[in-house]
């Protein structure tokens, strides 16, 4: 019988890596020269960056490439650890798993081929009170996995204190049969 989860998670995590490598692909070429494209009437930059750091340019220095390397694996093997621990038929924490694990690996594949660091060209995007930082497909399925795993997880809290609380309710005492 085939594996449920593998049967979630490895059409996501081809797709996700697959659409975050094309696009970044694209964005070298059409975005390479300082062009910069709009979608949906302008709300959506389209600008070539290059990310040396992590999430909102987050950076440690020189050594920002390899010190983010190091920590995308060591993700990367929590990330196996908690798939691993899954339980089959639960879909969401699979999905999330995934999509971490496959914007983690798309970014890990710039950070291993170059060292100008990540490609991101989607934004900036004005979101009226600031500017949304530049970021890239492989961005979009870490945060929207992250929080996906955040309902999971929360879900599951909710769902062991509930039944917690059932067992530890006590029993209503019935009333003698005076028949």
């Amino acid at each position: 019988m085939p594996n449920p989860k593998l049967i979630l998670a490895a059409p996501t995590v081809i797709t996700i890596i697959l659409l975050d490598v094309i696009t970044k692909q694209w964005a070298l070429r059409a975005l390479g020269d300082g062009e910069t494209f709009s979608l949906i009437a302008g709300l959506v930059p389209l600008t070539l960056a290059f990310n040396t750091g992590a999430a909102f340019s987050l950076s440690v220095g020189d050594a920002s490439r390899w010190v983010f390397m190091v920590l995308s694996v060591v993700a990367l093997v929590v990330l196996a650890i908690l798939y691993r621990g899954a339980q089959p038929n639960d879909r969401l924490r699979v999905l999330s798993l995934s999509l971490v694990g496959a914007g983690a690996i798309g970014n890990l594949i710039d950070r291993i081929r170059w060292d100008q660091g990540v490609v991101d060209f989607i934004g900036p995007i004005n979101l009226g009170f600031m500017y949304w930082p530049i970021f890239n497909v492989a961005d979009m399925a870490i945060t929207t996995g992250a929080a996906l795993l955040m309902i999971s997880l929360w879900a599951e809290e909710r769902a062991l204190r509930s039944a917690r609380d059932t067992v530890a309710a006590p029993k209503p005492a019935t009333e003698p049969d005076n028949s």
